[in-house]
């Protein structure tokens, strides 16, 4: 049973963003913006508290702006010290991950959310890797990945987290087939991509964040084609059932679907609400808003 520190995230940012048209048609979809910060940034920062070292993108073509956005932008800073902006130069250096920690692999075909993890395989090596996609993103007091990292740390192996769902909305989802219950922690019997509601083990589905033994790589390998046609994370961590540890943690915090243009709207309130110079703007729009539907 491993035990061995997680160092290493994987950030699948290689898909077409095709939801969000015409917004994403040169921007990609993790840039977009939640207030003030692309979604890509809150899931780097939700990987640093957890006490991620080594950054792993694997983009695609269009995606050169994600690559900007981390690195370092000499003409910006420099305008920005000689106006003595202390402030947004303090924010540009919290957002800075150091010489060595970044690395970019291309995946050149969209072949499914499995495929794209797999490419990034000779830099994970013999150890656990984390993998975080940027469009579910968890407002919580503890960072989700933070509370999967401590888990992972007592019991080993792989996990998953996992939210009750409506019975209708399994179709979107990997659900799990749930065994014996511990506090936050599910033991994991089976997991099934996208299940139809008549079908599906339960209601506990995995969103985007995974804590994964370096064996998936070999099941990655096979490049065995499951729903839609593409190569699934989910039916590659299935194999390893049975093999060593895996459970699903019930996370603590909201999770909202900002792949969804209903759910990045619902998180933008969300945050905006709670943001330190435009929440109480945000709160007198919203009252005039409820004020104009009644």
């Amino acid at each position: 049973m491993s035990k061995q520190r997680v160092r290493k995230a994987i950030f699948p940012v290689g898909g077409l963003g095709v939801r969000f048209l015409p917004a994403t048609k040169a921007m990609p979809k993790e840039m977009l913006p939640v207030v003030d910060k692309p979604l890509i940034q809150y899931a780097v920062e939700e990987a640093k508290a957890a006490g991620i070292e080594q950054f792993i993108f694997v983009t695609s073509r269009g995606k050169s702006a994600i690559e900007d956005h981390f690195d370092l932008s000499f003409e910006l800073q420099a305008t920005l010290t000689e106006r003595a902006k202390k402030k947004e130069l303090a924010l540009l250096e919290e957002m800075r991950l150091q010489p060595g920690q970044v690395a970019y692999v291309r995946q050149q075909e969209p072949l499914g959310l499995g495929h794209a993890v797999w490419c990034a395989r000779h830099m994970i090596q013999d150890e656990p890797v984390a993998v975080l996609l940027a469009d579910d993103l968890v407002k919580a007091a503890t960072p989700c990945l933070k509370q999967m990292v401590e888990a992972q740390a007592e019991v080993g192996g792989n996990i998953i987290a996992v939210m009750d769902v409506a019975p209708s909305q399994t179709d979107k989802y990997g659900v799990v087939k749930p065994g014996a219950t511990k506090g936050r922690l599910v033991e994991v019997q089976g997991l099934v991509e996208k299940p139809a509601p008549s079908a599906a083990p339960s209601t506990l589905a995995v969103i985007g964040r995974y804590i994964l033994q370096p064996e998936l790589f070999g099941f990655l390998a096979r490049h065995e084609r499951g729903a839609g046609n593409e190569i699934q994370l989910t039916d590659a961590m299935a194999k390893m059932i049975g093999k060593t540890p895996f459970h699903g943690y019930r996370f603590e915090g909201t999770r909202f679907d900002c792949g969804d243009k209903a759910g990045f709207v619902e998180a933008t309130l969300a945050y905006a609400l709670e943001h330190e110079t435009v929440g109480k703007a945000t709160r007198e729009m919203l009252r005039r808003l409820a004020q104009n539907l009644s």
